[in-house]
C-alpha cells in the first residue's frame, strides 16, 4: 500500500479480518455470533427496562447496573456492523475515517466500563461498611455527577487518538488482524514515528485501567476486612454473596482486556489465532455474561424479570 496523504485519505481503506483459513465456513461461524449479539442485546435491554419501570429497583446498585448495561449495548452497536459484515457478507473494507471513529468509540466505552466497575465496587463497599447511610451517601444526583465525571475522563483521554492517527502516513500492509479497529494495531500500520502514540496509549491504559483495577482491589480488601469483623457466619456469607456478580464482571472484563494488551505488545506471529480469540472474548463476553450473571444472582431482579415475562 502506497503512502496515504491528505488527497486520498477519504478513499483509503483498511482490510479487517475474520478467522484466517476458515473463509469457507464463515456463514456457519456467523450463526453463533448472531446468537451472542441477540442474547446480549435482549439481556441488557431487558435489564434496563425492568430497572426503569420498577420503582423498587431505583437503588444505587441497580442504577450502576443500568449504567453497565448501557455501556455494553453501546459497545455491541460499535462492533456489530463490522464483525457480522465479515462473516455474513465478506465485507472487509473499512475507510480510515470509519476505522478511527470505531476505535474511538470502542476504547472510550471500554474505559467507561472500567469506570463503572470501579463505581460498582465502591457501591458494594459502602453497602457493606455503612449500610445505614448507604442510601444517603449514594443518592441519584450524586451518582449522576460521579458517572458524568468518569465518562468525561474516559472520552477526554481517547479523544486525541483519532487526530494523532490521522496525521500519519500509512505504507505498511493494510490488513488488520481483528474484525474491528483498535488503536494499538492501527498505529502499527503507519510508516511514521509512532512513539508519541505508543507512549500516550500506555499512559491512558495505566491511568485508567491500572488505577481502576487497583482501587477495585483496595475496595475488596476493605470489604473483606469489614466482612471478617461480622460475628455471624450467615451474615458474612450474605454480605459476600452480594459481591459475586460484580467479581464475575470484573474478572471477565479485566482478564480479557489485559490479555489482549499483553498479546498485542509482546505476542509474535504464532499467537495470531490466540490474539483473535482473546479479541472476541474482550468484545463479546462482557455484554453477554453480565446480564446473565446479575439476573441469576440478584433475587429481586430475577423475580421482577420472571414476573414481567409471565405477565
Amino acid at each position: 500500500m502506497s503512502a496515504v496523504n491528505d488527497t486520498n485519505f477519504d478513499s483509503a481503506v483498511f482490510l479487517l479480518s475474520g478467522i484466517p483459513g476458515w473463509e469457507d465456513v464463515y456463514l456457519w461461524i456467523s450463526i453463533p455470533f448472531c446468537l451472542m449479539y441477540v442474547i446480549s442485546m435482549v439481556g441488557n435491554s431487558v435489564i434496563l427496562f425492568i430497572i426503569k419501570t420498577d420503582p423498587s429497583l431505583h437503588e444505587p446498585m441497580y442504577i450502576f447496573l443500568s449504567m453497565l448495561a448501557v455501556t455494553d449495548l453501546a459497545l455491541l452497536i460499535a462492533t456489530m456492523p463490522t464483525i457480522l459484515g465479515i462473516y455474513l457478507f465478506n465485507s472487509r473494507e473499512i475507510s480510515f475515517s470509519a476505522c478511527f471513529a470505531q476505535l474511538f468509540f470502542i476504547h472510550s466505552l471500554s474505559f467507561i466500563e472500567s469506570s463503572v466497575l470501579l463505581l460498582m465496587a465502591f457501591d458494594r463497599f459502602v453497602a457493606i461498611r455503612d449500610p445505614l447511610r448507604y442510601a444517603s451517601i449514594l443518592t441519584p444526583p450524586r451518582i449522576a455527577k460521579i458517572g458524568l465525571v468518569f465518562m468525561l475522563r474516559s472520552v477526554a483521554q481517547i479523544f486525541p487518538l483519532p487526530f494523532l492517527l490521522k496525521q500519519f502516513q500509512y505504507c505498511q500492509a493494510n490488513v488488520l488482524s481483528h474484525s474491528y479497529c483498535l488503536h494499538q494495531e492501527v498505529m502499527k500500520m503507519a510508516c511514521s514515528d509512532i512513539t508519541v502514540n505508543s507512549i500516550y496509549g500506555l499512559f491512558t491504559i495505566v491511568f485508567t485501567v491500572g488505577l481502576d483495577s487497583m482501587f477495585i482491589f483496595l475496595s475488596y480488601v476493605m470489604i473483606l476486612k469489614t466482612v471478617l469483623s461480622i460475628a455471624s457466619r450467615a451474615e458474612r456469607l450474605r454480605a459476600l454473596n452480594t459481591c459475586v456478580s460484580h467479581l464475575c464482571a470484573v474478572l471477565v472484563f479485566y482478564t480479557s482486556l489485559i490479555s489482549l494488551a499483553v498479546i498485542h505488545r509482546f505476542g509474535n506471529s504464532s499467537s495470531h489465532l490466540l490474539q483473535i480469540f482473546v479479541g472476541y472474548v474482550y468484545m463479546l463476553f462482557p455484554p453477554l455474561i453480565n446480564p446473565i450473571v446479575y439476573s441469576m444472582k440478584s433475587k429481586h431482579l430475577r423475580a421482577r424479570i420472571i414476573r414481567a415475562f409471565i405477565q
